[in-house]
Protein backbone atom coordinates (compact mmCIF):
# COMPACT_ATOMS: atom_id res chain seq x y z
CA UNK A 1 0.00 0.00 0.00
CA UNK A 2 0.94 3.37 -1.08
CA UNK A 3 2.08 6.00 2.12
CA UNK A 4 -0.09 8.51 2.12
CA UNK A 5 1.34 11.85 0.55
CA UNK A 6 2.85 14.57 2.93
CA UNK A 7 3.99 16.91 0.28
CA UNK A 8 2.48 16.88 -3.34
CA UNK A 9 3.97 18.32 -5.95
CA UNK A 10 2.15 19.34 -9.41
CA UNK A 11 3.62 20.72 -12.96
CA UNK A 12 5.60 22.97 -10.74
CA UNK A 13 7.21 25.66 -13.15
CA UNK A 14 9.61 28.40 -12.23
CA UNK A 15 11.81 31.00 -13.74
CA UNK A 16 14.29 33.51 -12.86
CA UNK A 17 14.54 37.22 -14.05
CA UNK A 18 17.93 38.38 -14.69
CA UNK A 19 19.52 41.01 -17.12
CA UNK A 20 20.72 38.10 -19.17
CA UNK A 21 17.11 36.74 -20.08
CA UNK A 22 14.53 34.36 -18.30
CA UNK A 23 15.92 31.80 -16.90
CA UNK A 24 13.10 29.03 -17.26
CA UNK A 25 14.64 26.61 -13.67
CA UNK A 26 12.29 24.61 -13.15
CA UNK A 27 9.52 22.86 -15.78
CA UNK A 28 6.62 21.21 -15.01
CA UNK A 29 7.69 19.76 -12.08
CA UNK A 30 5.76 17.04 -10.19
CA UNK A 31 7.06 14.29 -7.40
CA UNK A 32 5.26 13.29 -3.98
CA UNK A 33 6.58 12.53 -0.94
CA UNK A 34 4.58 9.98 2.09
CA UNK A 35 4.48 9.95 5.35
CA UNK A 36 8.12 8.74 7.14
CA UNK A 37 9.45 8.03 3.37
CA UNK A 38 12.96 9.05 2.11
CA UNK A 39 13.12 10.17 -1.45
CA UNK A 40 16.25 10.98 -2.74
CA UNK A 41 16.49 14.47 -5.98
CA UNK A 42 19.45 14.20 -7.88
CA UNK A 43 21.24 15.45 -10.56
CA UNK A 44 24.13 17.21 -11.54
CA UNK A 45 24.75 20.49 -10.57
CA UNK A 46 22.65 23.20 -11.96
CA UNK A 47 19.39 20.63 -12.69
CA UNK A 48 17.55 22.73 -10.07
CA UNK A 49 17.83 20.42 -6.88
CA UNK A 50 17.89 23.36 -4.65
CA UNK A 51 15.90 25.87 -6.48
CA UNK A 52 13.09 23.13 -5.85
CA UNK A 53 13.51 22.88 -2.51
CA UNK A 54 13.96 26.30 -1.98
CA UNK A 55 10.77 27.00 -3.92
CA UNK A 56 8.80 24.47 -1.79
CA UNK A 57 9.85 26.55 1.60
CA UNK A 58 9.19 30.00 0.29
CA UNK A 59 13.07 30.75 0.10
CA UNK A 60 13.09 31.71 -3.52
CA UNK A 61 14.99 34.46 -4.41
CA UNK A 62 13.55 37.81 -5.34
CA UNK A 63 13.64 37.35 -8.94
CA UNK A 64 12.11 33.71 -8.91
CA UNK A 65 8.24 33.91 -10.08
CA UNK A 66 6.35 30.57 -9.82
CA UNK A 67 4.29 30.34 -13.37
CA UNK A 68 2.69 27.03 -12.94
CA UNK A 69 1.41 24.28 -10.80
CA UNK A 70 0.88 23.39 -7.03
CA UNK A 71 2.57 22.32 -4.11
CA UNK A 72 0.80 20.91 -0.73
CA UNK A 73 2.22 19.75 2.60
CA UNK A 74 -0.58 18.34 4.49
CA UNK A 75 -3.07 19.89 3.48
CA UNK A 76 -2.20 23.30 3.15
CA UNK A 77 -1.46 24.77 -0.41
CA UNK A 78 2.51 26.39 0.02
CA UNK A 79 2.33 28.71 -3.20
CA UNK A 80 -0.66 30.32 -1.98
CA UNK A 81 0.33 30.39 1.17
CA UNK A 82 1.29 34.11 2.14
CA UNK A 83 4.83 34.80 4.41
CA UNK A 84 2.94 34.83 7.94
CA UNK A 85 1.88 31.21 7.29
CA UNK A 86 5.16 29.42 6.08
CA UNK A 87 7.24 31.15 8.79
CA UNK A 88 4.87 29.57 11.10
CA UNK A 89 5.36 26.26 9.53
CA UNK A 90 9.26 26.61 9.11
CA UNK A 91 10.91 25.14 11.40
CA UNK A 92 8.21 23.45 13.56
CA UNK A 93 6.59 21.59 10.45
CA UNK A 94 9.13 21.59 7.90
CA UNK A 95 12.80 22.15 8.34
CA UNK A 96 15.97 22.18 5.94
CA UNK A 97 19.21 21.47 6.61
CA UNK A 98 21.29 23.42 3.97
CA UNK A 99 24.93 23.14 2.21
CA UNK A 100 26.87 25.49 3.93
CA UNK A 101 26.30 25.71 7.54
CA UNK A 102 29.29 28.29 8.48
CA UNK A 103 26.84 30.33 6.41
CA UNK A 104 23.31 29.31 6.83
CA UNK A 105 23.61 30.19 10.86
CA UNK A 106 23.92 33.45 12.21
CA UNK A 107 28.06 34.10 12.46
CA UNK A 108 27.60 36.75 15.83
CA UNK A 109 25.37 34.61 17.87
CA UNK A 110 25.57 31.54 20.12
CA UNK A 111 24.59 28.25 18.49
CA UNK A 112 23.12 27.30 21.88
CA UNK A 113 20.96 30.87 21.46
CA UNK A 114 19.96 30.36 17.93
CA UNK A 115 18.49 26.83 19.46
CA UNK A 116 16.99 28.61 22.09
CA UNK A 117 15.49 31.29 19.61
CA UNK A 118 14.05 27.86 17.45
CA UNK A 119 12.05 26.49 20.38
CA UNK A 120 10.92 29.69 21.90
CA UNK A 121 9.31 30.44 18.50
CA UNK A 122 7.72 26.72 17.92
CA UNK A 123 7.71 24.84 20.93
CA UNK A 124 5.90 25.49 24.26
CA UNK A 125 9.15 25.15 26.24
CA UNK A 126 9.20 27.49 29.46
CA UNK A 127 11.76 29.86 28.86
CA UNK A 128 13.63 28.54 32.09
CA UNK A 129 14.28 25.53 30.66
CA UNK A 130 14.87 26.41 27.15
CA UNK A 131 18.69 26.66 27.53
CA UNK A 132 18.68 22.65 29.15
CA UNK A 133 16.75 21.97 26.17
CA UNK A 134 19.06 23.33 23.80
CA UNK A 135 21.92 21.92 25.41
CA UNK A 136 19.96 18.31 24.97
CA UNK A 137 19.64 19.08 20.97
CA UNK A 138 23.23 19.46 21.05
CA UNK A 139 23.86 16.19 23.25
CA UNK A 140 21.22 14.37 20.96
CA UNK A 141 23.58 14.93 17.91
CA UNK A 142 26.48 14.02 19.90
CA UNK A 143 28.31 16.92 19.84
CA UNK A 144 31.66 16.38 22.20
CA UNK A 145 31.02 18.79 25.46
CA UNK A 146 27.30 20.29 24.74
CA UNK A 147 27.34 22.24 27.76
CA UNK A 148 30.21 24.22 26.34
CA UNK A 149 29.72 24.14 22.70
CA UNK A 150 26.39 26.03 23.40
CA UNK A 151 28.57 28.87 24.23
CA UNK A 152 30.45 28.73 21.01
CA UNK A 153 30.19 30.99 18.20
CA UNK A 154 30.52 29.01 14.66
CA UNK A 155 33.58 30.25 13.26
CA UNK A 156 34.74 28.36 16.56
CA UNK A 157 33.39 25.39 15.33
CA UNK A 158 34.48 22.76 12.44
CA UNK A 159 32.62 21.99 9.16
CA UNK A 160 31.29 18.78 10.77
CA UNK A 161 30.25 20.40 14.05
CA UNK A 162 28.48 23.14 12.06
CA UNK A 163 26.91 20.82 10.32
CA UNK A 164 25.58 18.77 13.74
CA UNK A 165 24.30 22.58 14.89
CA UNK A 166 22.69 22.77 11.88
CA UNK A 167 20.78 19.31 11.75
CA UNK A 168 20.28 20.06 15.89
CA UNK A 169 18.63 23.22 14.75
CA UNK A 170 16.40 21.62 11.89
CA UNK A 171 15.04 18.57 14.30
CA UNK A 172 14.65 20.58 17.18
CA UNK A 173 10.75 20.79 16.81
CA UNK A 174 9.85 17.25 15.14
CA UNK A 175 9.12 18.96 11.86
CA UNK A 176 7.31 16.07 9.67
CA UNK A 177 9.55 16.47 7.07
CA UNK A 178 13.21 17.16 6.77
CA UNK A 179 14.48 18.76 3.57
CA UNK A 180 18.76 17.80 3.41
CA UNK A 181 20.07 20.11 0.72
CA UNK A 182 23.31 18.56 0.10
CA UNK A 183 24.06 17.42 3.86
CA UNK A 184 27.46 16.33 3.43
CA UNK A 185 28.82 18.83 1.11
CA UNK A 186 32.60 19.80 2.03
CA UNK A 187 33.12 17.21 4.60
CA UNK A 188 35.69 14.15 4.58
CA UNK A 189 34.24 10.68 4.00
CA UNK A 190 34.18 9.77 7.44
CA UNK A 191 32.29 12.51 8.88
CA UNK A 192 30.21 12.58 5.76
CA UNK A 193 29.51 8.72 7.65
CA UNK A 194 28.66 10.16 10.85
CA UNK A 195 26.35 12.71 9.42
CA UNK A 196 24.20 10.79 7.90
CA UNK A 197 23.86 8.02 10.00
CA UNK A 198 23.00 10.89 12.64
CA UNK A 199 20.07 11.96 10.08
CA UNK A 200 18.92 8.08 9.37
CA UNK A 201 18.66 7.79 12.92
CA UNK A 202 16.61 10.73 14.05
CA UNK A 203 13.98 10.38 10.87
CA UNK A 204 13.55 6.95 11.61
CA UNK A 205 13.00 7.18 15.54
CA UNK A 206 10.65 10.26 14.83
CA UNK A 207 8.75 8.76 11.67
CA UNK A 208 10.01 12.16 9.99
CA UNK A 209 9.82 12.16 5.87
CA UNK A 210 13.08 13.32 4.19
CA UNK A 211 14.04 14.79 0.89
CA UNK A 212 17.86 13.77 0.20
CA UNK A 213 18.84 16.37 -1.96
CA UNK A 214 22.55 15.05 -3.55
CA UNK A 215 24.65 14.20 -6.71
CA UNK A 216 25.88 11.18 -4.52
CA UNK A 217 24.17 8.25 -5.95
CA UNK A 218 25.54 6.09 -3.27
CA UNK A 219 24.15 7.76 -0.54
CA UNK A 220 20.98 7.94 -2.20
CA UNK A 221 21.04 4.50 -3.26
CA UNK A 222 22.40 3.67 0.50
CA UNK A 223 19.10 6.19 2.36
CA UNK A 224 16.86 6.19 0.16
CA UNK A 225 13.28 4.51 -0.72
CA UNK A 226 12.92 6.66 -4.00
CA UNK A 227 14.81 8.65 -6.34
CA UNK A 228 13.77 11.07 -8.53
CA UNK A 229 15.87 11.89 -11.25
CA UNK A 230 16.34 15.56 -12.65
CA UNK A 231 18.08 17.12 -15.31
CA UNK A 232 18.19 21.01 -16.68
CA UNK A 233 14.96 21.80 -15.01
CA UNK A 234 13.22 18.63 -15.42
CA UNK A 235 12.31 15.57 -13.52
CA UNK A 236 12.85 12.69 -16.25
CA UNK A 237 12.36 9.54 -13.92
CA UNK A 238 11.23 8.08 -10.81
CA UNK A 239 11.61 4.94 -9.33
CA UNK A 240 11.97 2.92 -5.97
CA UNK A 241 15.19 2.73 -5.58
CA UNK A 242 16.10 -0.50 -6.19
CA UNK A 243 14.10 -0.47 -9.49
CA UNK A 244 16.12 2.89 -10.56
CA UNK A 245 19.57 0.94 -10.42
CA UNK A 246 18.58 -2.14 -11.63
CA UNK A 247 16.94 -0.49 -14.33
CA UNK A 248 17.51 2.59 -14.98
CA UNK A 249 15.48 3.24 -17.98
CA UNK A 250 16.14 7.02 -19.22
CA UNK A 251 19.09 7.43 -21.17
CA UNK A 252 20.19 10.30 -18.95
CA UNK A 253 19.67 8.23 -15.57
CA UNK A 254 21.81 5.07 -17.35
CA UNK A 255 24.58 7.91 -17.58
CA UNK A 256 24.00 9.07 -14.29
CA UNK A 257 24.38 5.64 -12.89
CA UNK A 258 27.20 5.39 -15.11
CA UNK A 259 29.19 7.97 -14.44
CA UNK A 260 29.16 6.88 -10.47
CA UNK A 261 31.47 4.30 -8.88
CA UNK A 262 28.28 2.25 -7.52
CA UNK A 263 29.40 -1.50 -7.27
CA UNK A 264 32.67 -0.59 -9.77
CA UNK A 265 35.48 -2.46 -9.08
CA UNK A 266 37.74 -0.04 -10.95
CA UNK A 267 37.46 3.82 -11.79
CA UNK A 268 37.78 2.46 -15.72
CA UNK A 269 34.44 0.94 -14.98
CA UNK A 270 33.04 4.75 -15.20
CA UNK A 271 32.03 6.53 -18.00
CA UNK A 272 31.37 10.17 -18.38
CA UNK A 273 27.99 11.93 -19.19
CA UNK A 274 28.79 13.73 -22.61
CA UNK A 275 27.98 17.41 -23.24
CA UNK A 276 26.83 20.00 -20.89
CA UNK A 277 23.59 21.11 -19.44
CA UNK A 278 21.80 23.39 -21.97
CA UNK A 279 21.26 27.12 -21.66
CA UNK A 280 18.09 27.38 -19.70
CA UNK A 281 17.69 31.02 -20.93
CA UNK A 282 17.54 30.12 -24.88
CA UNK A 283 13.97 31.04 -26.09
CA UNK A 284 14.14 27.89 -28.01
CA UNK A 285 15.02 25.11 -25.85
CA UNK A 286 13.59 21.41 -27.17
CA UNK A 287 11.00 20.21 -25.65
CA UNK A 288 13.57 17.22 -23.96
CA UNK A 289 16.58 19.33 -22.75
CA UNK A 290 18.48 15.91 -22.87
CA UNK A 291 18.01 15.57 -26.49
CA UNK A 292 21.18 17.59 -27.12
CA UNK A 293 23.47 15.08 -25.25
CA UNK A 294 21.56 11.84 -25.94
CA UNK A 295 22.69 8.87 -28.41
CA UNK A 296 18.68 7.84 -29.21
CA UNK A 297 17.58 11.18 -30.42
CA UNK A 298 15.26 10.69 -32.79
CA UNK A 299 12.61 13.16 -34.56
CA UNK A 300 10.39 12.31 -31.82
CA UNK A 301 12.09 14.37 -29.47
CA UNK A 302 11.02 17.61 -31.12
CA UNK A 303 7.30 16.64 -29.86
CA UNK A 304 6.59 17.39 -26.23
CA UNK A 305 7.53 15.23 -23.50
CA UNK A 306 5.13 12.46 -22.73
CA UNK A 307 2.85 12.84 -19.26
CA UNK A 308 4.22 11.40 -15.99
CA UNK A 309 2.11 8.33 -15.35
CA UNK A 310 1.04 8.06 -11.86
CA UNK A 311 2.19 4.80 -9.98
CA UNK A 312 5.70 3.51 -8.21
CA UNK A 313 7.53 4.33 -11.44
CA UNK A 314 7.57 7.48 -13.51
CA UNK A 315 9.19 8.15 -16.60
CA UNK A 316 9.48 11.41 -19.42
CA UNK A 317 11.30 9.98 -22.63
CA UNK A 318 9.84 9.43 -25.93
CA UNK A 319 12.50 6.51 -26.37
CA UNK A 320 12.16 4.91 -23.07
CA UNK A 321 8.56 4.75 -22.92
CA UNK A 322 8.68 3.00 -26.42
CA UNK A 323 10.77 0.09 -25.50
CA UNK A 324 8.73 -0.37 -22.38
CA UNK A 325 5.30 -0.48 -24.43
CA UNK A 326 6.83 -2.91 -27.03
CA UNK A 327 8.88 -4.89 -24.81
Amino acid sequence: MPTPALLQVEHLSLQFRTRDGTVRALEDVSLSIGKGETVGLVGESGSGKSVLAYALLGLSDGAARVTGGSSRFDGLDLLAAGEPALQAIRGREVSMIFQNPKVALNPIRKVGHQLEDVLARHTTTPRAQLRDKAIACLADMRIPDPARRYHAYPFELSGGLCQRVMIALALACGPKLLVADEPTTGLDVTTQAAIMALVGEATRARGMAMLLITHDLALARERCDRIVVMHAGHVVESAPTEDLFRDPRHPYTRQLIGATPVGRASLAELSAIGGSLPDLRRSDLPACRFAGRCALRTPDCEQPLPELRAGPRTLRCHQASLQEATA
